[in-house]
């Protein structure tokens, strides 16, 4: 049983689903495991035709785990990643996920109500 060094890497499921993450082959007696960690699916963003940026998610939206075992039977294909402009956005993405690093909400950002006192507000603005 061995763990290989770490490696950033886009991964085609059999399934169909594509991720990206970093990767480390493991040997467990007679078949290859991927431990992935912190793996993301990225959607570019288009803006009137052309692509203006990335979107990231996480994999599995109700996991908090960041390490997954994935047997190589269900991988389709995998290319390793020496794109540093992803690299850097993916390691950024998971420093700010994993540090909780999303602002809190308040009252200087806007005003706080409830659906109906936003729907009065609203309907007392368009029916002048």
């Amino acid at each position: 049983m061995g763990i290989e060094d770490d490696f950033y890497a886009t991964i085609k499921l059999k399934c169909g689903e594509e991720i990206f993450a970093k990767v480390a082959a493991s040997d467990e007696d007679d078949r290859t495991m991927l431990l992935i960690s912190n793996p993301i699916m990225i959607e570019p963003v288009k803006s009137r035709g052309s692509v203006t940026g990335y979107k990231f998610e996480p994999w599995l939206k109700t996991s908090h785990e960041d390490l997954f075992i994935i047997n190589l039977d269900d991988v389709l294909t995998m290319s390793e990643s020496e794109n540093l402009e992803m690299i850097m956005n993916y390691q950024e993405y998971v420093r700010k996920s994993t540090k909780g690093n999303f602002q809190k909400l308040d009252r200087k950002m806007g005003y706080i109500s409830s659906v109906h006192d936003a729907k009065e507000v609203l309907e007392k603005l368009y029916n002048l």
